[in-house]
Parts: C-alpha cells; structure tokens; sequence
C-alpha cells in the first residue's frame, strides 16, 4: 500500500509540474498541499488561479528575502494568509502546536505552506502528515530530505515531537 501510495504522489507531482511556483525547492505534497521557499511577488499573485485557498508563511516578515507586500498580495486574491514567525536557530513546539492548528482551521483548501528555502515548510508539513495524519513517518519524509537534512535544533524538534507522539521513526 505504501509503494502505491508513493506511486500515486509521484504521478501527481509530474501532472502539476505544468504549472511550478517561481520559488525555490517546491515540493508538492498532495493536491491539496504544496510546500516551497519564498515565491517571488508574482508568484504569490497567481496562487488563487492555481486553486490555492491559503497560505502559511513559517518566517518572519523582516528577513531579507521577504516579500514586502505578502499579505496583501495573497489576501486580495481572497486567500487566508497565517505568518507564523519561526526564528530558524530556535524552533519550538509551541510552534508546531501553532501550525498544526492552523492546518486544521485550513481543512478543505488547498494550502501553499512556504519559508525562505524550504527548510522550516517541510520539516512542520513532515510533522503535521505524521502526527496529525497519521501517513507513514517514512513516506513522509522523503519531501523532507528533497529539500535537506535538519540538523541541529531542527533534528532535535522532530525527534522530540515523534517521542512525544509515539511514533517510531529515525530521521536522516
């Protein structure tokens, strides 16, 4: 089941490469999930076309790389927008318990999860599929490690969430 799974992800992934986000390490997840790095401003402007219902910003709108106008730019298209300002050398889970639930209050949109690089977006969408829906921490993980190998706060942020779960997994 989990081969056909993968199987059935990885076919959807080609059909919408067809119509990529100008940002850096887009993964899509699901039809219903895309994670990336900061999509520049046009971009962001062609979310609602594509079917987007909301996206989760997981840096904090001063970085540098920012785009200036982000909020504006998705909420005009009548997308909810959600910043959840994640410093990168200090993830908490008070953090994640904010993700999660935003998840949950997105239920039934399509969502655009994104940070700078990708790097924050997959490892909370890595745990938000584990712990909240319950897929394979193994089948999930592997939109993580296309984008990196945490290390660090970010290894120690996944490992405490999967003990404190339940969930068996060692990630790489």
């Amino acid at each position: 089941m989990r081969r056909a799974l993968a199987a059935a992800v990885l076919a959807w992934q080609a059909a919408v490469s067809a119509q990529p986000i100008d940002a850096p390490n887009v993964v899509p997840v699901s039809p219903t999930l895309v994670t990336s790095g900061q999509p520049t401003a046009a971009a962001l402007g062609r979310l609602g076309e594509q079917g987007f219902g909301a996206v989760i910003y997981l840096a904090p709108t001063t970085v540098s790389d920012a785009v200036r106008d982000e909020r504006e730019i998705v909420e005009r298209q009548g997308l909810a927008w959600i910043n959840i300002p994640m410093r990168f050398d200090g993830p908490t889970d008070a953090e994640v318990e904010a993700f999660f639930d935003a998840m949950s209050r997105l239920a039934g949109r399509k969502v655009l999860v994104h940070c700078q690089l990708n790097l924050r977006g997959s490892t909370l969408t890595f745990l938000y599929r584990t712990i909240v829906r319950r897929e394979p921490p193994e089948v999930a993980y592997e939109a993580v490690a296309r984008v990196w190998s945490p290390q660090g706060p970010w290894k120690a942020l996944i490992e405490r969430q999967l003990q404190r779960h339940g969930i068996a997994f060692e990630p790489y």
